[in-house]
């Protein structure tokens, strides 16, 4: 009897140890910084004791390295990255369908038709500009893409890098639904931009710091970069084109043939439920959430009623992303 009993000790050792350790954690793949990543994974460790490993690259990164582990894949889930990017992901098919039970709550034009990818929030592209800079040179803070392409804005504009960033794609995206959908036209105008363009940024946030210390006067960026500059007190203008700019949606995905499959399931659920869509506000990050009834912050709501938002086809931009970065590059930069 009392073998019996050591031996089943030891059998629940074993099960303690080692099979609920292997669903302990999550392995992320995120495009968000740190500064609005941490927190929730953080509440979700608190909420479940379920460690969140996450590394931050910039979208294009992401997606390359998801791509490159294909047959061994390293992360678990995609959280939060541009949905241009999770439309490469799908055509890469590094992605899987799933559908969190609380999904059909939410807007059709925020998730993928065949259940790849779902919305966690809402962006925009945004122009940024410092206003003593501004005022020190005459400007006015520019509403039009047009407005960029000033001579007098000749090495004033920081924007992002379109081999590393998805901020940079849907900067071209935008470009490309405000000039009717017309690839040549966005290509020239990308070329006449260019000459202003002081630095490109490896990620879309770069420009933030310069263009709020008054290194570089317009940034082009996510609102969440100029809402959280905003906020700190500097002395910064945020426009939008009116042309507008493309909609623009987080995603988040599993990886196929994650290897804690049953956690990141878990995970993704949480991320859709009011609990963690609620945590958004409560961590400014100054997105719009895209479950119904999430709480919103004031500021974003006022802000995001300004912008023009243009509708992407992310199944065409899945299938033209590579091309249209690999023309930036070919005909833009090196021109």
């Amino acid at each position: 009897m009392v073998s019996t009993l050591r031996l089943f000790a030891s059998v629940l050792l074993v099960l303690v140890f080692a099979g609920p350790g292997l669903a302990q954690t999550v392995n992320v793949y995120t495009a968000w910084p740190e500064s609005l990543s941490q927190p929730i994974f953080k509440a979700y460790t608190a909420k479940t004791g379920v460690q969140i490993n996450f590394i931050r690259l910039s979208t294009g990164e992401l997606v390359a390295r998801a791509t490159a582990e294909k047959n061994n894949p390293r992360a678990d889930v995609m959280w939060g990255a541009p949905g241009d990017g999770f439309a490469a992901a799908k055509e890469a098919g590094i992605i899987e369908p799933y559908k969190a039970a609380t999904a059909e709550k939410i807007p059709a034009e925020l998730k993928d038709r065949d259940g790849y990818y779902t919305a966690v929030s809402k962006n925009t592209l945004i122009f940024m500009s410092n206003a003593k800079l501004l005022k020190e040179k005459g400007l006015k803070a520019p509403t039009s893409w047009n407005d960029l392409l000033d001579p007098a804005f000749k090495g004033q504009i920081q924007t992002a890098d379109a081999r590393t960033s998805g901020t940079a794609l849907t900067r071209i995206l935008s470009i490309y639904y405000a000039f009717g959908k017309d690839e040549e036209k966005t290509v020239d105008y990308q070329k006449k931009l260019h000459k202003n363009v002081q630095v490109y940024t490896k990620s879309g946030g770069g420009c933030t710091v310069p263009a709020s210390l008054g290194q570089t006067t317009v940034c082009i960026a996510h609102m969440p970069d100029a809402m959280e500059a905003k906020k700190k007190g500097y002395g910064v203008v945020v426009t939008f084109p009116k042309e507008g700019v493309a909609a623009v949606i987080e995603g988040v995905a599993l990886v196929k043939g994650a290897k804690n499959r049953e956690a990141a399931v878990k995970f993704i659920e949480w991320t859709f439920s009011k609990e963690m869509q609620d945590l958004l506000d409560k961590n400014n990050v100054y997105m719009l959430p895209t479950l119904p009834g999430a709480s919103i912050d004031a500021d974003v709501q006022a802000l995001m009623k300004e912008a023009k938002l243009l509708p992407v086809d992310l199944e065409w931009v899945g299938k033209n992303r590579k091309r249209l970065v690999e023309r930036w590059i070919n005909e833009v930069i090196r021109d």
